[in-house]
């Protein structure tokens, strides 16, 4: 089927006005089969800025958040391309003063763990380590202090501090900046004309800005974007355009549009390739690749990536079968709502493939002795308590220490409705959108908690 682009503004105008996004684009790739045009649909919806008024147009940019990990994960596979980094060797082979909380794991963390996941290192370390371009080194020195949240390989949780990590062992390896690696590496060979990294180099351009909930109202957040140490794990800035040129790629086994090698096949298939399973399969799908989210559709494979950033999120799906691919961005409102109802608009008439509907509450109540699940669930930065409410069972989520000073949130209460034993959905209370929490126990006995994309111990 041809893309309709006009059908697809419509669609995109009506869902983003339904769930209160102020402002949104969309892309929409499908490679040529036979060498001939590829087809492209973008589209773009309302203001990208409520205070000023600007419209959003499909040349404006947008945080791709944690996208961006993909990107980093590229710059990684060139690295190990051309022979200058091995994926299972020690990270202290090429960084040898590097130092975690945990001295055994310093000594065993590989690159292969972070691309994964699967590093157990606390995943939420935000510190603002200035605008210089040192930024990444002193991130990575002040990893000496960082709690180890699950032993090495013993389970998959998502990690942020990971990421920067991994940005670091690629300036330490190109000698220079994570962001120069990006644009040398990356946005030049791909001919790419409206991704950076770094916020002063927006200010030509179109940008959004993201949006907060207040009181059921969007306003503008009160800052735009996150810390320089943070560019590797979330601080690339790019037009849906751009977005679709760097899946191409990937979809096209490492070469650009114009014939560009810019990685091999194999990094490019072992980047898309299981690595892990996940503990939850209910959020961002079933299992993860080198960078790649992976995710099963009705029997169709499919990769891709979401990112948040302060108010903004942005969503890609990748179908290898079809050399399609589509992405989201947004400035506020519901976007994981506009992304779920147009997604499955969007596979079902182009590809043929059916989007799993978010799990929710059963159709029929399930009772389960809660007993189990009562208690104390801490990781750094993050306390959360399953206790008995009122009106029934209830996730308790508290931000604590350094985290606490920069997000300054509330505690909040995630109703819970049982689905199956070791099985939840909890009610998200500003958005009322389900989030599953899956309860599961390690080999080595430790209990754990999956909400929200990490894994959190049993305390005490």
């Amino acid at each position: 089927m041809t893309i309709d682009t006009d059908h697809w503004s419509g669609r995109l105008a009506e869902l983003a006005a339904r769930h209160h996004v102020p402002g949104a684009t969309l892309g929409i790739l499908r490679m040529a089969a036979d060498g001939g045009e590829d087809e492209v649909a973008e589209a773009a919806y309302g203001l990208l800025n409520l205070r000023t008024g600007v419209e959003t147009t499909v040349d404006s940019m947008f945080q791709l958040g944690s996208i961006s990990k993909v990107w980093t994960a590229t710059l990684v596979m060139q690295l190990v391309d051309e022979g200058r980094l091995q994926l299972d060797a020690p990270l202290i082979e090429v960084m040898p003063e590097l130092s975690l909380g945990d001295p055994a794991v310093a000594a065993k963390l590989t690159m292969r763990h972070l691309l994964t996941h699967t590093s157990g290192i606390d995943g939420d370390i935000l510190t603002d380590t200035g605008r210089g371009d040192d930024c990444l080194e002193k991130y990575a020195a002040g990893l000496a202090g960082a709690a180890q949240n699950h032993p090495l390989e013993a389970t998959w949780s998502y990690c942020n501090s990971g990421y920067s990590l991994a940005g670091r062992v690629v300036e330490k390896l190109t000698g220079g900046t994570w962001d120069a690696a990006i644009r040398d590496r990356l946005v030049t060979p791909l001919g790419l004309t409206q991704t950076v990294t770094l916020p002063e180099d927006v200010l030509p351009y179109r940008a959004a800005m993201g949006h907060l909930t207040d009181e059921g109202e969007q306003i503008p957040a009160p800052v735009w974007g996150i810390p320089r140490s943070a560019g590797p794990a979330g601080a690339i800035v790019a037009t849906v355009a751009d977005l679709l040129l760097f899946a191409r790629m990937h979809l096209n086994g490492g070469v650009a549009v114009d014939g560009t090698r810019v990685l091999s096949a194999d990094s490019a298939a072992a980047m898309a390739a299981h690595q892990v399973e996940l503990p939850d399969k209910h959020t961002l799908g079933d299992s993860w690749g080198l960078g790649w989210e992976r995710a099963d559709w009705g029997g169709h494979r499919l990769i891709g990536h979401d990112g948040n950033t302060i108010g903004q999120a942005s969503y890609l799906r990748m179908l290898p079968e079809e050399g399609l691919a589509v992405t989201l961005l947004t400035n506020g409102g519901n976007g994981a709502k506009l992304y779920e109802e147009l997604y499955r608009e969007i596979f079902d008439q182009l590809g043929g493939v059916p989007v799993p509907r978010p799990l929710g509450p059963p159709d029929e109540p399930v009772h389960v002795d809660m007993n189990p699940y009562l208690g104390v669930y801490e990781r750094s930065s993050i306390r959360q308590q399953v206790l008995v409410g009122d009106n029934g069972p209830v996730m308790r989520v508290s931000v604590t220490g350094p985290l606490a000073e920069v997000l300054q949130a509330p505690d909040a209460d995630y109703p819970m409705v049982p689905v199956a034993p070791d099985l939840f959905v909890c009610r998200d209370p500003e958005t009322g959108n389900w989030i599953p929490a899956t309860f599961y126990q390690l080999p080595t006995g430790e209990r754990y908690v999956h909400f929200g994309a990490r894994a959190t111990p049993a305390h005490g």
